[in-house]
């Protein structure tokens, strides 16, 4: 053996594989206990600054003991949790994960595929869950769809996509320098900001995503967005998609969907559908008639990580023509080309979208719908809207609350308002008592701000929400509130 064998050679697998099972059979106890636990925890607390100094610790040099790290773990993480998993948390809008999701989570990760592609069982299943998803939201057989890290990526790509049909030009080729006019989206003002990083990811600028002004129910309107349309078109631009929102991001309003497809028809644009708060109403028993018309978007961008509580993080991207989809990202290199036998004859997915490695996201939407099929989350769905509706009645009968938005189906837009302060303070009062319900570990909220009146914002998308937890928040509320109001009337002068 010559001398650079003859060292030991060095692997990352255990020592004794006893202990490790041990360890692991450890590990998920405590993962049991914590989330049956949860609701016995605050939501949210901040982290003491010693534990904060631990994150600043040097580059590790030396091994240390398994037992050792997974105190630090144990010690300085699991306590600190954004919250999102508590039954009081309802700030942006998140799912809350599950048990199974998060087994599934472990397992994909144990055995290490890369859904860039092959012939393998994890591609086979990630094919499989997108055909589900597209059959709970109605698009037609043969669609096409991939998934992501979430509605940011999703919508990124559908809308790639539909650039580059409606281009007019080869623009994979040429790029947007050849566009002969410039295209233009349209979505309502009430839009995810993602989409502005969409279009200027995609090189059209912020310009190119016209805004079209909401309704009083903040929805899209439609003669608004018919009239920018002919605008557009007699001024030399390229009208080219529309920006449906199937859940607004601050209010959860839903836009005609069926009258948004008909308009698109009839002016040949691209109708793309963000689902990413509720294009699963589509499988609610009773809050599918909400997303009526859904089934005719050219592409779709929806979100298991939310009504389907997938542990995060997984989107989904759909696409109603398949070689439009294939078309905007195939590309083949050499160290990359199929062959008759073997790994290389299955379906390569980096072809559909924009990383080559891709994690095995699919197993843990995969377990979970078989588990508990999609019955079952349907009636999840229309329990958390039967929840804010809850909590709507409260906000809206109480005289020292005040909602602030139609519920339409699971956020909750209000405010605490006693009555005689202006804007400013009020906002103040509000904020204040958002962040006291947060510091307390009661319950995590959001705020926003509505056609220029701020509100706190409750995204009621959690499995383990009860109808109590809705009333100690409302009761939390009035506390805080009636406590705050004479030191913040003081300081409005």
């Amino acid at each position: 053996m010559d001398a650079v064998h003859a060292t030991a050679e060095e692997t990352l697998d255990p020592v004794d594989w006893h202990e490790t099972a041990t360890t692991a059979h450890r590990v998920v106890d405590d993962a049991v206990a914590y989330l049956r636990d949860m609701r016995m925890r605050p939501v949210w607390r901040d982290m003491p600054a010693g534990v904060r100094e631990t994150f600043t610790e040097p580059l590790p040099r030396e091994p240390q003991p398994m037992a050792e790290v997974l105190r630090t773990v144990s010690e300085n993480v699991m306590p600190y949790p954004m919250g999102n998993v508590h039954p009081r948390f309802w700030a942006w809008y998140m799912g809350s994960s599950n048990m199974t999701g998060a087994l599934a989570d472990f397992l994909a990760a144990i055995q290490g595929s890369n859904l860039g592609g092959g012939n393998h069982a994890a591609v086979l299943m990630e094919r499989q869950v997108i055909e589900w998803c597209r059959q709970m939201v109605g698009l037609p057989a043969g669609a096409s769809g991939t998934l992501t890290s979430g509605g940011s990526m999703a919508n990124l790509l559908a809308l790639t996509v539909a650039r580059n049909v409606k281009a007019g030009i080869d623009i994979r080729e040429e790029g947007v320098a050849g566009l002969p006019r410039p295209l233009r989206f349209y979505g309502s003002d009430q839009i995810h900001s993602c989409h502005r990083k969409a279009v200027e990811a995609l090189g059209l600028g912020n310009r190119a995503l016209r805004r079209i002004a909401s309704d009083a129910e903040f929805r899209i309107d439609v003669s608004a967005l018919k009239a920018a349309i002919l605008e557009d078109r007699a001024a030399g631009l390229l009208p080219a998609c529309i920006i449906a929102n199937a859940g607004a991001v601050n209010t959860g309003a839903v836009d005609d969907l069926e009258a948004l497809a008909k308009l698109a028809a009839e002016e040949d644009l691209w109708l793309h559908v963000d689902g990413c708060i509720g294009a699963l109403l589509a499988i609610a028993p009773r809050g599918r008639q909400l997303v009526k018309g859904l089934e005719h978007a050219d592409s779709l961008a929806l979100d298991p990580h939310k009504w389907l509580h997938a542990p995060f993080d997984v989107g989904c991207c759909l696409v109603r023509e398949a070689a439009a989809h294939r078309g905007a990202f195939a590309a083949t290199p050499e160290y990359l080309e199929p062959a008759s036998r073997g790994l290389a004859t299955g379906h390569w997915l980096y072809e559909l979208g924009l990383q080559t490695s891709r994690g095995f996201r699919a197993l843990k939407v995969w377990m979970s719908l078989k588990e508990h099929g999609v019955e079952k989350f349907g009636r999840l769905i229309d329990q958390n809207i039967d929840q804010a509706g809850h909590l709507a009645r409260q906000a809206d009968a109480h005289p020292l609350l005040r909602l602030m938005a139609p519920v339409v189906i699971n956020i909750v837009c209000f405010r605490y308002d006693p009555g005689g302060m202006d804007e400013q303070a009020l906002k103040a009062l509000n904020i204040e008592i958002m962040l006291r319900l947060q510091e307390n570990g009661t319950a995590v909220l959001s705020d926003t701000t509505l056609r220029g009146s701020h509100c706190l914002r409750a995204a009621i998308c959690n499995h383990r929400t009860r109808y109590e937890d809705i009333d100690l928040l409302v009761a939390e509320i009035l506390r805080l509130g009636s406590q705050l109001e004479p030191q913040s009337r003081r300081a409005a002068g």
